[in-house]
C-alpha cells in the first residue's frame, strides 16, 4: 500500500473542527482550547470532476480544507516528530449537512449524519510532501459559480499540524492513508443544485500546487431529512 494511493486504501478521514478562530465564530462557536476531532467514513469521498449529491432536506455548506495524508503508523507521537508521519497532502472540501448539524448540535448528539454522505468529501489529487515548502502558509481558496466565497491561509489555524498528529495519536491510532481534514476557515456557506465549486491551492509565492471542482445535484431516493 502507498499513501498515493490514499483515496482508495485509507481507512478512516480525522477532521477537526473549528480550527481557524473566524470560522468559529461566523457560526457562534467558541474557539476550542485543544482540537475538536470527528470522523467521517471514506466513502463519502468524490474525486474531482464528480457530482456532490444532497440528500432531500439538506441544506449542504461546503468547508474548503488542506488535508493531510499519513505516510506511517503511529501512535503518541511526539510534536517534534509528526513530520516523519506526513507523507503529502491534498486539497480537501468537507461538506456539512449544516440544518441537521445544528438540530443535532442542539440535541448534544453526534454530527456523524451531517458529514458522512456519499460524496461529502470531494478530494484532489496527491500531492507529495516534498512539492510543498511550507504548509503553514498555503492559501486556501473556494469559488461557487465563479464568485470567491472563501479565501484564507493555513497560517491563520489555531493548531499546527504537528499539534493536530500528536494530538489525534494519542487518541487513535493513525496508519498509513489516513487523512487528516485541518480545518476550514471563514466564508462557509451553501450551495445548491446546479451550482459549480471550484478550489485551488497555492504555496507562499502563489504558485497553485492542486485544484479540485465538482458539480452539485439532487440526490435521487436514499436519506429525506425531516426537521423536528
Amino acid at each position: 500500500m502507498s499513501a498515493s494511493s490514499f483515496v482508495s486504501t485509507g481507512k478512516k478521514i480525522v477532521a477537526i473542527g473549528r480550527n481557524y478562530s473566524e470560522h468559529a465564530k461566523e457560526l457562534n462557536n467558541a474557539v476550542p482550547k485543544e482540537p475538536i476531532i470527528f470522523l467521517k467514513p471514506t466513502t463519502s469521498y468524490l474525486p474531482s470532476g464528480g457530482n456532490m449529491e444532497i440528500p432531500k432536506g439538506v441544506v449542504a455548506h461546503y468547508e474548503v480544507e488542506l488535508g493531510v495524508v499519513v505516510a506511517k503508523r503511529g501512535r503518541d507521537v511526539p510534536e517534534n516528530a509528526a513530520e516523519d508521519h506526513v507523507a503529502g497532502y491534498a486539497l480537501a472540501v468537507d461538506m456539512t449537512a449544516r440544518n441537521l448539524q445544528e438540530e443535532l448540535k442542539t440535541k448534544r448528539l453526534p454530527w456523524t449524519v451531517a458529514k458522512g454522505f456519499d460524496t461529502f468529501t470531494p478530494i484532489g489529487s496527491y500531492i507529495p510532501k516534498e512539492q510543498v515548502s511550507d504548509p503553514t502558509n498555503l492559501g486556501l481558496t473556494l469559488k461557487v459559480n465563479g464568485a470567491v466565497k472563501q479565501d484564507g491561509n493555513t497560517k491563520d489555524m489555531i493548531f499546527s499540524i504537528p499539534r493536530l498528529i500528536h494530538h489525534i495519536s494519542t487518541i487513535m491510532t493513525l496508519e498509513e492513508g489516513d487523512l487528516i481534514l485541518t480545518g476550514t476557515p471563514s466564508g462557509v456557506g451553501p450551495v445548491v443544485p446546479g451550482d459549480k465549486v471550484e478550489c485551488s491551492l497555492n504555496d507562499g509565492s502563489g504558485k497553485q500546487l492542486a485544484t479540485l471542482d465538482f458539480n452539485v445535484v439532487r440526490r435521487e431516493g436514499g436519506y429525506h431529512y425531516k426537521p423536528e
